[in-house]
């Protein structure tokens, strides 16, 4: 039974799955792309994602249940962060979470066509990891996004997918929510990497959660707290996806 089910997942993945999910982002980057013209915002772009990730889960032959969205004011700004296990999370978190948000990515998927035209276009951020004085700038310039644009960020703070166990959560989310003055919110993800484990193109399939847990305000804070609110955002996560982090895995 196991034998004939992945032979279905791989002839679903090669002849619907993967080129479907190919055209869909040439498509909607386009679309993102043609939009940025008018919109420098980086709303409608957003918009354009939403829908991006909502074909991208559907072509997959994935659902999504979602808990705990009632607890987001939609009229604030927040710093999101969540466990990291597959290249799923973000369609998972875009499609499923009603906020304006931009997030940090690699910087070289910014010099891939069309995703990184839209990355680019819509205002999310590029991460930096062998630079601490330029990484500490773009932190501070995704803060100071917070205050002054009024959207929200998402973060994954554990640095990189991880292929069996959660790792430790670093800093960076923590001191930016308390550099901006706004909330922190954790976000746990469970069987994503079912969905599409790290290493492999073979989306399988199945249902995802997405919890959103309760805001950690952030006032009266100081960079100081930033370990204190870093611990609380991983252990709240944590215990939902029943991990427990380990730093023996190296960033992906």
């Amino acid at each position: 039974m196991e034998f004939q089910t992945l032979i279905v997942w791989k002839l679903r993945s090669a002849l619907i799955t993967a080129p479907g999910i190919i055209l869909a982002t040439i498509l909607m980057a386009t679309i993102s792309l043609i939009s940025s013209i008018r919109d420098r915002t980086g709303f409608t772009q957003h918009r354009v994602a939403r829908v991006w990730s909502r074909m991208l889960l559907a072509l997959g032959f994935v659902r999504c249940r979602v808990t705990g969205i009632e607890k987001l004011d939609l009229r604030r700004s927040y710093v999101l962060v969540a466990n990291h296990a597959s290249y799923m999370d973000t369609p998972a978190v875009l499609s499923s979470v009603p906020l304006q948000f931009r997030f940090y990515a690699k910087k070289g998927l910014f010099s891939i066509p069309f995703m990184g035209w839209h990355l680019t276009r819509a205002g999310h951020l590029p991460v930096i990891r062998d630079d601490p004085r330029a990484s500490l700038k773009m932190m501070l310039e995704g803060a100071k996004m917070l205050r002054e644009r009024g959207v929200s960020l998402l973060l994954f703070p554990e640095g990189g997918r991880t292929p069996k166990q959660m790792r430790p959560f670093r800093e960076g989310a923590a001191y930016i929510a308390i550099k901006a003055g706004v909330p922190a919110v954790p976000i746990a993800l469970i069987n994503t990497r079912g969905i599409l484990p790290m290493g492999s193109a073979l989306v399988r399939g199945g249902e995802i959660e997405l919890h959103v847990l309760d805001p950690i305000e952030t006032t009266g804070m100081t960079p100081r707290d930033r370990g204190r609110l870093n611990q609380m955002l991983q252990d709240r996560v944590a215990a939902i996806v029943g991990e427990t982090p380990t730093p023996e895995f190296a960033d992906a």
